[in-house]
Order: C-alpha cells, then structure tokens, then sequence
C-alpha cells in the first residue's frame, strides 16, 4: 500500500503564493504518475496538475501560468507551487498517485488552501 501525506497549507491573501508538498510512503516499486486535485464547498473535485512517469507536466486551463508541479523523485515528493492565487482557488487540495492517466489510485487526505483577504 501506497501512503501520501500533504502539507504546507493555510491562509493566503489574493495574489499571494503558496507551496504544498506532498510525500508517498510505503509500497513504491516504480515510478508512478502524481498529480493534484481540488474540491472547493459545493463543487465536484477537478484536476489541477500533474506530472506523468516520465517527466511531462499537465495543468488544468485554470492554474496553467500560475501554478507550477514539480517531483523529487529521490524523496518520493511532489510539490505544487501556487503563484498569483485567487479567491476562487480556494479548496481542499488533494495528492493523487497511480499508474494510469489522471492518478487515482492513492490519495492524500487532503489539505485545506484559502485564498482571502
């Protein structure tokens, strides 16, 4: 079994940036896909990024310019830069592992992102 564990979550105002982390534990035989979920209060939750097992990142029309995924695949990480951060981005924030395209095997529990003045 595979654990993923997110942090680096909080409070932001407009236009501020955030890092979250996201690190997996466990059962890791291979590389995997990893992404980045959100599910804002009354909405479905929605792709936000990802990055596939050889290298390619993917992001969601809405955070494409503004946000950035990366790997460290030596610490089994995946991190998610969050820049110029709106109202609107605020959400609980899923980590997602798995071997098929979007990850969906694994997930984090999830870590809350508020973006307020």
């Amino acid at each position: 079994q595979v654990q993923l564990v997110e942090s680096g979550g909080g409070l932001v105002q407009p236009g501020g940036s955030l890092r979250v982390s996201c690190v997996a534990s466990g059962s890791i035989f291979s590389i995997s896909h990893m992404g980045w979920f959100r599910q804002a209060p009354g909405k479905e939750r929605e792709f936000v990024a990802g990055v596939t097992r050889s290298g390619v990142t993917v992001y969601a029309d809405s955070v494409k310019g503004r946000f950035t995924i990366s790997r460290d695949s030596a610490k089994n990480t995946v991190y998610l830069q969050m820049n110029s951060l709106k109202p609107e981005d605020t959400a609980v924030y899923y980590c997602a592992r798995g071997e098929t395209w979007p990850p969906n095997r694994y997930w984090g529990q999830g870590i809350q992102v508020t973006v307020s003045s």
